[in-house]
């Protein structure tokens, strides 16, 4: 594809000399430390309590709520700022300095400059999403002296991909708004409300939705009332891709996670006393792709189609000077 490569390495050139790249990566490096040196002195008073501790200890420093959230909450609910503040001003900056339209004018295809653009934005997620991990897995080595076992290693990274494709996701939803709105202003506030729409609204709607649809009587409620509003919930908040990711990531580094469901989960704890021997093995990792599998492939469906739509957005709609 002629120019690919170029645009590709003019972008990210241009994303790693900003100080865009600079104050996000130094913000996400911040928030990462302090997450995992909390959840690992926090595992560490654990282990001393219970030398024995769990077979996959590494892994919970991912799992482990810190000072107030987990890393797995923290890129669920964070992580997607960083693909908004990468794309958010993509094309529209290029259209009012007036680069777009010399580039395009050049030997290079237009659609190398939407593809090259957003593998620059990819790779930039993938380096941030490595670099936070590689920091928390030297706070573990540090504080809690365990060494990853390689199923550890896999599962780890297993969710480091997920989390690219969830990242890349909100990459393409920035991307797309840049190329509908002229003002870099405008795509930034489109991005940022698609982001509390998708990760918030919906995340925490899904209960009063489900609560309208199909009430629980407080006094006597009836199992299929109760059976009812657990579906409604979980079908309302499956068309959240946060839900998606922390479904489909908290299973990955959780290996006693045997179900995604909602309803399952909260009638886990009755099940545990009465069937504790079923719960006790965790899961291989070939056990738990499967149960995630729905959701990976959810996940990256609608970050494929997002890239699609503004590919086709984009080679459609007219340039001007």
């Amino acid at each position: 594809m002629s120019g690919l490569f170029a645009i590709y390495r003019k972008e990210l050139g241009d994303y790693f000399s900003s100080y865009r790249f600079v104050i996000l990566f130094a913000l996400i490096a911040m928030v990462s430390f302090i997450t995992s040196y909390m959840a690992g002195i926090s595992l560490r008073e654990s282990l001393a309590q219970d030398p024995k501790g769990s077979r996959f200890l590494f892994l919970m420093l991912f799992s482990t709520a810190g000072a107030r959230f987990s890393m797995i909450q923290f890129v669920a609910f964070f992580g997607p700022l960083m693909g908004l503040f990468l794309g958010f001003d993509a094309i529209n900056r290029e259209r009012a300095q007036g680069t777009l339209v010399k580039v395009v004018s050049q030997p290079i295809y237009r659609d190398a400059v939407i593809n090259g653009k957003f593998l620059a934005g990819a790779t930039v997620i993938t380096v941030m999403i490595i670099a936070v991990v590689m920091v928390i897995t030297g706070f573990g080595l540090t504080l809690l002296g365990v060494v990853p076992e390689v199923e550890e290693i896999l599962r780890l990274a297993v969710y480091v991909v997920i989390s690219i494709f969830y990242v890349s996701f909100w990459l393409g939803v920035s991307i797309l708004f840049s190329i509908l709105f002229r003002s870099s202003a405008t795509s930034a506030l489109a991005s940022v409300a698609a982001w509390i729409l998708f990760s918030f609204v919906i995340f925490f709607g899904a209960s009063a939705v489900a609560n309208a649809v199909s009430p629980i009587e407080k006094n006597e409620p009836s199992l299929e009332a109760v059976m009812l509003n657990f579906k409604i919930t979980e079908w309302v908040s499956v068309s959240s891709p946060m839900v998606l990711y922390m479904n489909s990531t908290a299973t990955i580094i959780d290996p006693s996670a045997n179900t995604t469901n909602e309803l399952a989960r909260a009638l886990r704890g009755p099940w545990e006393q009465i069937l504790s021997a079923r719960f006790q093995s965790p899961l291989p990792l070939g056990q738990s792709l499967i149960v995630v599998i729905p959701y990976v492939i959810s996940l990256v469906a609608i970050t494929l189609i997002c890239f699609a739509v503004s590919y086709i957005v984009f080679m459609v709609q007219e340039i001007r000077t």
